[in-house]
């Protein structure tokens, strides 16, 4: 487990310069399929490492990427923000870099998914249609025009909590604009657990946790331990196994 420099695609492509990146690595030889991880607003955090850690222990080489690389939350929040809200820019850019970086490693297989948590479901929803193969999408908030995001997307896998204050109803959403998009999924809305219950502890400035249980926000480890074999699952099922050949159908 490394901190890795991805280098990116460059400022003049839109991307990072400096694009930075944690590499969780699986035991034995590989090589093995690739993850690209997208943390939560809060950046890179020690949270984010277990979440890549645990994948790379079910068998992925999964690279959680630093959309923060070029100066931290505090200089990149907004543009960060700013992409979600566009569809396009830097973070696409850096996503896109990060899966060429895992695809160009002996250690991986050249079968690639992607998986955020908060914001990063957000964009892993967004970046579903670009090259992957399967993705996970994790309390991700939805764009404003969801079906059109859809068209083209890998197969997904989505969870959500009915206690989240935040995003009452978007499961339902997704999995309806999933359907009418053609998409193969599998949303759930578990209903004990609230925003960031995939967390194996609170987050956020000390003084906030109190609000944000109140907003339906915090660990739920019964829901998460649910939550991850269906994302486990859904990983071995799409970038383990090859994908079906095409036959020709009887004239």
């Amino acid at each position: 487990m490394t901190h890795v420099d991805v280098g990116g695609t460059g400022t003049a492509t839109g991307g990072s310069k400096n694009l930075r990146g944690y590499l969780a690595t699986p035991t034995g030889t590989g090589p093995f399929p690739g993850v690209v991880m997208i943390h939560e607003a809060f950046g890179l955090t020690d949270q984010i490492r277990r979440h890549a850690d645990r994948l790379a222990a079910a068998g992925y080489l999964t690279l959680a990427v630093d959309l923060y690389s070029g100066g931290g939350p505090g200089r990149c929040l907004v543009g960060t923000m700013k992409s979600m809200m566009t569809g396009g820019g830097r973070v696409f850019a850096d996503i896109a870099a990060a899966r060429s970086w895992l695809q160009a490693s002996p250690l991986c297989t050249g079968r690639t998914g992607v998986i955020g948590f908060c914001m990063g479901g957000g964009f892993a929803l967004l970046a579903a249609n670009d090259g992957f193969d399967a993705a996970s999408v994790n309390y991700g908030r939805l764009p404003r025009d969801l079906e059109p995001a859809l068209r083209g997307a890998c197969p997904l896998v989505a969870n959500y909590g009915a206690q989240d204050r935040t995003l009452r109803g978007a499961a339902a959403r997704l999995e309806s604009a999933l359907a009418a998009a053609g998409v193969e999924h599998d949303v759930k809305e578990f209903p004990t657990a609230g925003h960031s219950f995939l967390n194996d502890q609170e987050e956020g400035p000390r003084a906030l946790r109190p609000l944000a249980r109140v907003m339906g926000i915090g660990p739920d480890p019964a829901a998460a331990q649910e939550a991850w074999r269906r994302i486990e699952d859904h990983f071995a099922r799409h970038l383990r196994e090859s994908p079906p050949t095409a036959t020709a159908s009887a004239s």
